[in-house]
């Protein structure tokens, strides 16, 4: 299952042991037997964690999926949540290569004791944003 997953074997045991797979039958030998339904819910873990579901998020999914005739209106939020996370994270990341662009663009290569990069490294006043960890 790992190899047909593209995951480790590991990977699949912690999603075992925190409950987001289910347990295998396992055969006479002891070994575990995966059907279909755990390769099924291992791609839908392996593509929601690709798209950045923390593991919480990608529980109270499958939850709700587990109850076909439950409403879609809150994976929908939890979805929009999510979207709005990333956006918030590429607005960061955006003004995080801003300045990290401004201060390169702003060092002569001379000495360190003129350094553009290490003065507004030191002082954080001397940056555009305000802050770049802002959420």
């Amino acid at each position: 299952m790992a190899k047909a997953g593209n995951c480790k074997v590991q990977t699949i045991r912690y999603y075992e042991r925190i409950g987001l797979l289910p347990e295998p039958e396992r055969s006479d030998g002891n070994q575990r037997i995966y059907r279909q339904h755990h390769m099924d819910r291992l791609g839908f873990i392996r593509h929601s964690r690709e798209l950045g579901f923390s593991l919480e998020r990608i529980r109270e999914i499958l939850a709700l999926s587990d109850d076909p005739s439950h409403s879609c209106e809150e994976v929908d939020r939890i979805a929009r949540n999510h979207l709005l996370e990333v956006e918030s994270k590429i607005k960061r990341l955006q003004s995080m290569r801003k300045e990290l662009r401004r201060m390169i663009d702003q060092c002569t290569g001379n000495q360190v004791s003129e350094c553009r990069i290490i003065e507004v490294l030191s002082n954080h006043a001397l940056c555009l944003a305000e802050s770049h960890l802002d959420r």
